[in-house]
């Protein structure tokens, strides 16, 4: 029988109407957690909170709404607190990906992706952080990097620049969280099988097998596995770091042949 790591603990997971996200709030509710599961689309996340709490038995809460919008990110943290009681582990998953020329890139792109990955997940740490400081007994942050914050990928400037920033974000916070508890880590997956990137391009999964060492494109799975270790007790030493989960492919870092600004329009 599989430990229940996260039993009797509550959990917010932003971006998790589907891919990488609905699985770490499908995997936290296997594993005990009641979790709010935040999407920027009402259907999606009520369809996907609905499904999670069918399958785990879990208490899985659907709130949709834009990160981008502090006031909401805030209010999450606050609705966690009046369904659940608590929070406990923090996951900022949401994230918008923004290809473009950099010669051509434009100031409202821009300020649309650095206000989803930067400032929805700066605050919403911030607000997570004041909770587990009033609450005492420490608590879990955990932010989704990528493997573009470590690797130069084409017309993805604006994009890796953001996740650079996270990992940065994570290792300067441990200053002022650690003497209230707190952890604060990145999971920074490299290609990854989501139906976002299986709509864009039918053979993404061959296509990244062949390029990764490991032989196999990543999985949800694979991210999960790293953001539920970093919320759980046994990383309880770690904080201000970035895992890497990509199969090795930084090691490495061959790029697709193909036309990146044809393929992906902003």
């Amino acid at each position: 029988m599989t430990q229940m790591r996260f039993s009797n603990q509550t959990v917010i997971v932003t971006g998790a109407g589907e891919g990488i996200g609905y699985e770490v709030a499908r995997q936290f509710c296997f594993e005990g957690a009641d979790a709010l599961l935040n999407d920027i689309l009402p259907e999606r996340a009520a369809a996907a909170a609905e499904r999670i709490a069918a399958e785990t038995g879990a208490r899985c809460i659907a709130a949709p709404g834009d990160v981008a919008d502090v006031e909401m990110a805030r209010s999450l943290v606050r609705e966690a607190v009046e369904k659940f009681g608590r929070l406990d582990v923090c996951v900022c998953n949401a994230g918008l990906t923004s290809w473009g020329d950099f010669f051509n890139y434009t100031p409202a792109d821009f300020e649309r992706v650095v206000s989803v990955n930067l400032r929805g997940t700066y605050f919403l740490a911030q607000a997570a952080a004041r909770q587990f400081r009033e609450q005492g007994g420490g608590g879990r942050i955990v932010l989704m990097s990528s493997v573009t914050g470590h690797q130069a990928v084409p017309y993805l400037s604006a994009y890796g620049m953001t996740k650079a920033a996270l990992e940065m974000l994570a290792r300067n916070l441990v200053l002022e969280l650690s003497p209230h508890g707190i952890t604060i880590n990145c999971v920074a997956p490299g290609a990854v099988i989501t139906p976002r990137n299986l709509g864009d391009d039918p053979d993404y999964e061959a296509t990244w097998a062949a390029l990764t060492p490991v032989g196999q494109a990543i999985q949800v799975e694979d991210i999960a596995n790293a953001a539920l270790f970093l919320a759980s007790k046994a990383s309880g030493k770690i904080t201000g770091q970035a895992i890497v989960v990509d199969g090795g492919w930084s090691a490495t870092s061959p790029i697709p042949d193909m036309e990146y600004g044809k393929e992906y329009k902003n």
